[in-house]
């Protein structure tokens, strides 16, 4: 019952003097540990080779479904669950969050020693799913009431830490199935199960430190502005209000096009320099580049979300739009290998940093009363985008290679869809208008924003 007792909201409330600058290490705990996802690729080639005679080997495509698995339940998760966080409050739900990853893994680990897909699917897929959607969002409300003057900033200090999860994931991996396959060991379980046991240990880190503001805490010397934004509204919207409104429609637009955009660039990103390039670019330096699309994408997710607290959601997004759109409309005609990766580091930064601003965006619109539970339901714009993106392009390079052309004439192609994407969600985000009264709750407090006065 203590364990159970300490989980509750009422026993997260900060006492006077606590430093609200404690909380963003607790929310990179958690971002920092469920970002492994992004390194899942690390285990393809070692799944793939891996055979106890008890059935036949499996494909890397069946492999890779693990990973698609694990991102569509994390945004259904998030969006089946943000309803309840805000209740429960952050520290029961990524205490959740922490068992449910954690427990994953070991459950695949059980899976690798059984050979069963199935059983590596429940655990890394489902159970994992599930970590993966609760901890992404569980800081997220959080954070905002510790920084109502930066909230950009404050969500873009976590969510960075999801985008840098595989420079923690991918060595701690490689290092550990080097380690168990020196000593004689059957080396994928044990990784998994030490990992399950190392992950769920950090994150009970960000459980033990979490805390909320008490309802009447302000930052020292805050005071709100009184010249808002439009756009940034004194009142708060349930989460069910919010799906009935056009705003909430048009930000999953403006999601998932950044989101598809990017994504399906990030799949293919070696191949494609090595194609492009090819005899200039080996498959070492083309690895080079996907470890540098990697910090760009991490520390985007910090530079435009902090950025957006200067110049507004709104503006950051036709940033992204109008810059992307020119952006990879103009690739193909580069033909510097220096200003290729160059460009294509500003737009990954530009994906990440889709991700950091969002829960702002929302912030913004419909308050800070059910943003968690409106955030956690947009987040299945990623789910749809992480499968449309890679269809684009595996569909438009598998027809190239059917028709026996080279890959390289294949990119213009895929870059001019993105293009067009991201000239979709620039309208989007152009029509989006401050929430209507009639959606505001009438029985809660009005919640005081603005934007940050630096």
């Amino acid at each position: 019952m203590g364990l159970f007792s300490f989980l509750d909201r009422t026993r997260s409330v900060a006492k006077p003097g606590y430093s609200r600058w404690l909380v963003p290490p607790a929310a990179l705990a958690i971002h920092l540990s469920i970002g492994q996802a992004y390194a899942f690729s690390v285990f393809v080639k070692p799944l793939s080779d891996f055979s106890t005679g008890i059935g036949t080997p499996w494909s890397q495509k069946e492999i890779g479904y693990i990973f698609s698995f694990a991102i569509a339940i994390l945004g259904i998760s998030a969006a089946l669950f943000g309803k309840w966080l805000e209740t429960a409050g952050p520290r029961k739900a990524m205490f959740v969050a922490a068992c449910c990853f954690g427990f994953g893994f070991i459950v695949s680990a059980l899976g690798v020693e059984m050979h069963s897909l199935p059983i590596i699917y429940l655990g890394y897929g489902l159970i994992g799913g599930v970590g993966l959607g609760l901890g992404y969002i569980s800081p997220v409300s959080t954070l905002i009431k510790w920084f109502p003057d930066r909230p950009g900033l404050s969500t873009g200090l976590a969510i960075m830490g999801f985008g840098g999860g595989a420079m923690i994931g991918a060595p701690l991996a490689n290092n550990l199935l080097a380690h168990f396959k020196g000593a004689g060991h059957q080396p994928i379980a044990l990784t998994f199960l030490c990992m399950g046991v190392l992950y769920f240990a950090f994150m009970m880190f960000g459980v033990f430190m979490i805390r909320v503001p008490a309802p009447d805490w302000k930052p020292e010397g805050y005071v709100p502005s009184e010249k808002q934004s439009a756009m940034i509204s004194h009142h708060n919207v349930d989460v069910s209000t919010a799906m009935k409104t056009p705003q909430f429609w048009l930000l999953w637009i403006v999601l998932c096009l950044n989101v598809t955009a990017g994504i399906g660039i990030l799949e293919s990103a070696s191949p494609m320099i090595q194609n492009v390039f090819a005899g200039h670019v080996t498959a070492v330096a083309a690895g080079g580049f996907v470890g540098l699309l990697s910090l760009f994408n991490m520390a985007g997710r910090f530079f435009w979300a902090s950025t957006s607290d200067l110049i507004g959601r709104k503006q950051t997004y036709m940033v992204f739009f109008a810059l992307g759109a020119v952006l990879y409309f103009s690739v193909p005609s580069m033909h510097s290998l220096p200003i290729f990766v160059l460009v294509f580091g500003v737009l990954i930064s530009m994906y990440g940093g889709g991700f950091a601003t969002i829960p702002a965006y929302l912030k913004d619109l419909f308050g800070g009363y059910n943003v968690s539970a409106i955030h956690g339901r947009l987040l299945t714009a990623w789910s749809t985008a992480g499968i449309v993106g890679p269809l684009i392009d595996n569909a438009i390079l598998d027809h190239y290679k059917a028709q026996g052309l080279p890959l390289a004439q294949a990119y213009p192609g895929i870059l001019h869809i993105m293009a067009a994407l991201l000239a979709v969600g620039f309208v989007a985000n152009l029509l989006v208008r401050p929430v209507a009264e009639r959606f505001w709750l009438k029985d809660v407090p009005a919640t005081p924003v603005q934007t940050a006065a630096h």
